[in-house]
């Protein structure tokens, strides 16, 4: 699926369009939402307005027929005024989105309250999850939807590697930046318990990864992070035995996939952005020291509070390794 900067010609079904312009995690918490609409208006072409460099994971989620290409809110969604049946805001309750939303003059408004643009729905919650946030929205507005409806299309490309134990070294901000002699640690742990490890991450994150890899004896044919596009990124994901990370697009990918995973949280709440209580996964912070401020360059005191004993401990409780298998 190519990201495409105005709504193509109608095909005849009428038009549905979601607007969530934001990043991979982002996207992925909404998934079960995207779910629940596709269900309710079967036949409609759906449309989602978000970034366009997340085409290839947009590709993986069925229920999206046309994605449009969104960068942020400081322009006009590509869809002319009076061609959207339906529209719906899972980005956000502020004038911003709303106002996009508004722009579009669909017949129906599926969204938080906003009395501005005469948008009946909701109060925006605090504290609440995520994926529930907007469960409970579709709810509100008669739509049945199931927060833990996670689960995407795998990549019809076979994976770059396969049942290895994926260690994601990469975050966005500094914030999440958890040490990589921690990392090394845990990495030499896997390998001990039989596991085979690579190392993923994205084009800013290869020097960390080198020096992950060089600590913990990996071959450099072991990291992967600057290699991979990102639809790869989601098979080699798919199709791992483990994953380790911190609170990344890859903790969302192993989600969407049912893959065991142990994450690390550091400024964000687990309790907004955790994984389903319901999956094999295991999420490691200390909320007493958190800072939160996601966009820090040092990383937050709840991630720094969680050493490598505490991951491998957790991936010892996921029973994915063999002890026979031991090195």
């Amino acid at each position: 699926m190519t990201a495409v900067d105005t709504l193509p010609p109608s095909d005849g079904r009428p038009e549905m369009l979601v607007l969530r312009a934001i990043k991979l995690g982002d996207l992925l918490v909404a998934v079960p939402a995207l779910h629940a609409l596709r269900r309710a208006f079967p036949g409609h072409r759906i449309s989602l307005a978000t970034t366009a460099w997340l085409a290839p994971v947009v590709e993986l989620v069925p229920d999206v027929n046309v994605h449009l290409a969104q960068h942020g809110l400081d322009h006009p969604i590509g869809a002319p005024a009076g061609a959207v049946d339906v529209a719906v805001n899972l980005h956000g309750a502020g004038p911003e989105s709303s106002d996009l939303v508004a722009a579009l003059g669909a017949r129906r408004v599926i969204g938080h309250a906003d009395p501005t643009n005469g948008f009946d729905g909701p109060e925006w919650p605090d504290a609440v999850h995520e994926r529930d946030r907007w469960a409970d929205l579709l709810r509100w507005h008669g739509i049945e939807a199931d927060p833990d409806d996670v689960a995407i299309a795998r990549p019809d490309a076979p994976p770059v590697a396969e049942g290895a134990a994926v260690v994601h070294v990469g975050a966005f901000h500094g914030a999440r930046h958890w040490p990589t002699d921690r990392f090394a640690a845990v990495v030499r742990g896997l390998r001990e318990r039989g596991l085979d490890v690579v190392l993923t991450g994205g084009a800013d994150d290869v020097e960390r990864a080198a020096a992950v890899a060089q600590a913990a004896g990996l071959t450099p044919g072991a990291v992967l992070a600057g290699v991979l596009a990102l639809q790869d990124f989601a098979g080699v994901i798919a199709a791992a035995r483990l994953v380790v990370t911190v609170d990344t697009g890859a903790a969302h990918l192993a989600s969407a996939y049912g893959v065991p995973s142990v994450v690390v949280f550091g400024p964000a709440p687990p309790e907004a952005w955790g994984p389903p209580a319901s999956g094999p996964h295991v999420v490691l912070t200390d909320a007493s020291v958190r800072r939160g401020d996601v966009f820090a360059e040092d990383p937050d005191p709840a991630l720094l509070a969680i050493g490598p004993d505490d991951v491998l401990a957790a991936v010892d409780s996921l029973g994915v390794t063999d002890p026979s298998e031991a090195r």
